[in-house]
C-alpha cells in the first residue's frame, strides 16, 4: 500500500529476543465449551510464596514466584475426555523484563520460552493462552520460571476444553500504524467503535535478519509494547504485520527459510501472538525466490506453533492476483502450506471499471479461483480461505476513491461467502481531513470519525 507505506523505518537497532517455541490459542473459546478455574494459591508452589499485597487478583492471593530459575506452580487439572484445551494463565509483570517459563502438561513440556512480558505495574493482570493437550481425568499442569528472575506473580489458571464452535475470531482487526500518521489511541478507538482487534504494522529487518518495528524501534519495552499491554488490558488481541510497501524486509535480509522462520518467532514470542500477517509488496514480492522462503518459513511457523494463524496479504489486479500472486499461492500448495487467509489489496490498480466495490468482488472472486484450483478446494471452502484489506478512501490513484457505499459492498460479500479476513488500511485514516492533514492520516472525503471501522466491525465470519 504505497501511499501510506512510503515512511517506514530506516534506522537500524539490534534488540535480541531470547525465546523458542510457544503454541498459542488463537480462538476466544465458546460459550459451549467448558471451562473449570484453578486458582494458584491453591495450586503447588515451589520456590515461591502466596500473597495479596497488590490490587486486581482473583480468589484469595496470588503467587510471587522466588527470583530463580525452576520456581513453579504446579496445578492438578481434570478434563471430562482427553482432547485438547487452552489454558490461560493470568499473570502481573510490574518490571520491564520478560520472565519467559516453561507449560508441562503430565511431566512433558508443551511450550517453552512462554513469554511473560512487563504488564507496565504490578496491579495490571493480562493473560497469556497455550493450547495443549489432556488426558481423560487428572492431569498435572506446571510452568516453570527459566531465568534467574523467576516467573510473573500468577493469579490463576483457567482450563478450556476444545468443545463447542468457536466464538470472536480475529477475522476483522483494521490496521493501525504508530510510526507517524498522526495514530488514534487504540483503546479510545475500541470504545468509540466496539473493534477489538488491531494489525500492528510493520514489523522490519534492521538491516540483518533481526525483526524490529520499523527496522528501527526496539521489539519489546516500548511505546510499541505499552500500546498492544493496552489494547490487551481492554480486552482486545492484536496480528502483527511483517513487511508493508517500503523498507527492508525481512523476507529479504534472513538469506535461508529457516533464518526468516527464526525471525518471525522472535515476534511470536515477544508478544505471544495467535497470529501473524504477510504484507508482501514491493521486490520481496516480484522475486520468485523470495515468494518460496516466504512460504517455506511460515510452513515452519505453523509446525512449530500449533493453533497460530497465518495471513498472507498482496496486491492484485481487478480480476484477481497477477502472475506473482497466482504463483505465491500454488507454491504455497506445493509446500503443503495451510495458509489461514491469502488475502488482496483490491485498490491500486492502474485502471478499472465500475466501482471500487464492485472491483474488490471481482477481484476477491478471482483470488478464490485461485486458491481453488491450487488446493482443490470446493468453493465454500476456498472462500474460508481468503481475504480482503481494502483501502478506505482517496487511494494512491486518482481514479480510485473507496467510498463508505464501497465498504457496504465489501461487508455484505464477506458475510455471504465467510471469508477469512476483512480488513482495511487504515485506522490512521479513518476521519476526514483537517488543516494540514496528509494522506497518511486522513481519508480524504467527507465522513464522520470511524466510519469505515464501524462497517467492518459488524463482521463474525
Amino acid at each position: 500500500m504505497r501511499l501510506n507505506r512510503l515512511r517506514v523505518g530506516l534506522t537500524a537497532l539490534a534488540v535480541g529476543v531470547g525465546a523458542t517455541l510457544t503454541p498459542l490459542a488463537l480462538q476466544v473459546p465458546s460459550a459451549e465449551a467448558a471451562t473449570t478455574v484453578y486458582q494458584a494459591e491453591s495450586a503447588t508452589v515451589s520456590q515461591g510464596v502466596v500473597e495479596s499485597n497488590h490490587a486486581g487478583y482473583t480468589g484469595t492471593g496470588f503467587v510471587n514466584y522466588d527470583n530463580a530459575s525452576g520456581s513453579y506452580v504446579q496445578w492438578t487439572v481434570n478434563a471430562a475426555a482427553a482432547g485438547t484445551a487452552t489454558l490461560t494463565v493470568r499473570f502481573a509483570n510490574g518490571t520491564t523484563t520478560n520472565r519467559p517459563m516453561t507449560i508441562a502438561v503430565n511431566g512433558t513440556t508443551a511450550a517453552s520460552g512462554v513469554a511473560f512480558n512487563g504488564t507496565g505495574n504490578w496491579d495490571t493482570w493480562q493473560d497469556v493462552n497455550v493450547n495443549v493437550t489432556l488426558n481423560a481425568g487428572a492431569n498435572t499442569v506446571r510452568a516453570t520460571a527459566t531465568t534467574a528472575n523467576g516467573g510473573p506473580n500468577v493469579d490463576k489458571l483457567t482450563v478450556t476444553d476444545g468443545g463447542g464452535s468457536s466464538g470472536p475470531s480475529m477475522a476483522v482487526a483494521p490496521y493501525e500504524y504508530f510510526g507517524w500518521g498522526n495514530p488514534q489511541s487504540p483503546t479510545s478507538v475500541m470504545s468509540a467503535t466496539g473493534i477489538k482487534f488491531f494489525t500492528l504494522a510493520f514489523m522490519l529487518s534492521d538491516g540483518g535478519c533481526n525483526p524490529l518495528w520499523d527496522g528501527s524501534r526496539p521489539l519489546t519495552g516500548g511505546d510499541d509494547q505499552a500500546k498492544i499491554n493496552a489494547i490487551r488490558g481492554a480486552g482486545g488481541d492484536v496480528i502483527v504485520s511483517f513487511g508493508g510497501w517500503s523498507g527492508n524486509k525481512l523476507g529479504e535480509k534472513c538469506t535461508s527459510a529457516s533464518a526468516l522462520a527464526g525471525a518471525y518467532q522472535k515476534v511470536i514470542n515477544a508478544y505471544n501472538l495467535k497470529a501473524i500477517d504477510i504484507d508482501i509488496e514491493a521486490t520481496e514480492f516480484s522475486n520468485a525466490t523470495v515468494r518460496q522462503r516466504v512460504i517455506s518459513a511460515l510452513k515452519t511457523v505453523k509446525a512449530n506453533n500449533p493453533g497460530i494463524k497465518t495471513f498472507i496479504t498482496f496486491g492484485t489486479t481487478p480480476t484477481g492476483p497477477d502472475s506473482a500472486g497466482i504463483d505465491l499461492i500454488n507454491k504455497g500448495a506445493a509446500t503443503g502450506l495451510d495458509n489461514d487467509g491469502w488475502t488482496i489489496m483490491p485498490f491500486d490498480f492502474g485502471g478499472h471499471t465500475g466501482t471500487m466495490g464492485a472491483a474488490s468482488v471481482s477481484a476477491a472472486d478471482g483470488l478464490k479461483n485461485a486458491v481453488k484450483s491450487a488446493y482443490g478446494y470446493s468453493d465454500a471452502v476456498a472462500y474460508t480461505k481468503i481475504g480482503i484489506s481494502s483501502m478506505n478512501g482517496k487511494t494512491d490513484e486518482s481514479d480510485e476513491t473507496v467510498t463508505i457505499a464501497d465498504f457496504q459492498t465489501i461487508l455484505s460479500y464477506a458475510q455471504q461467502h465467510h471469508l477469512a479476513r476483512l480488513t482495511f488500511w487504515s485506522i490512521n485514516r479513518d476521519r476526514a481531513c483537517g488543516s494540514g492533514s496528509d494522506a497518511d492520516s486522513c481519508s480524504g472525503v467527507s465522513q464522520a470519525a470511524y466510519a469505515y471501522t464501524k462497517i467492518l466491525v459488524q463482521y463474525t465470519g
